[in-house]
């Protein structure tokens, strides 16, 4: 059988990172992903889907996504129940994440400066911020 997820979308809240008692990182998030068409009104609606994913991978990805980040996910389907304190059976469907991916660049969201800390002028390197022509002759290529 065939239990595979992809899914592409924003993170509606920062991931709630929280430790098992074995000590095992676990962060929960919803994912924001938009359908591919639009509805009577024209506008675009989108799912809201329910994530979990553990260990290392979980505090990694508490630490570089925050609400708004653009993500892709790859995981499996799983579904599971628990009896809540009224005695009623809740019946809950997430994804369990197994690999993600960054699919825009910190300063995108805002939430990074990785972008502005890095030299604008570096004179070492001919082709930087130039934007000109370069003239190279045919004997200095190595090949």
């Amino acid at each position: 059988m065939i239990n595979r997820v992809v899914l592409t979308g924003r993170l509606t809240r920062d991931a709630d990172l929280r430790y098992t008692q074995g000590g095992a990182a676990v962060a929960t998030f919803n994912l924001a992903v938009d359908r591919r068409f639009t509805n009577q009104q024209g506008e675009r609606e989108a799912d809201f889907v329910s994530c979990v994913i553990w260990r290392k991978s979980a505090e990694n990805f508490a630490n570089f996504f925050h609400k708004g980040s653009l993500v892709g996910i790859e995981g499996r389907i799983q579904t599971r129940n628990y009896e809540n304190q009224q005695g009623q059976r809740v019946y809950v469907t997430e994804v369990i994440v197994e690999n993600f991916s960054f699919l825009e660049s910190k300063n995108s969201t805002g939430n990074g400066s990785y972008q502005k800390n890095r030299p604008q002028n570096n004179t070492s390197d001919p082709f930087a911020n130039n934007g000109g022509s370069v003239d190279i002759q045919d004997n200095s290529l190595p090949f």
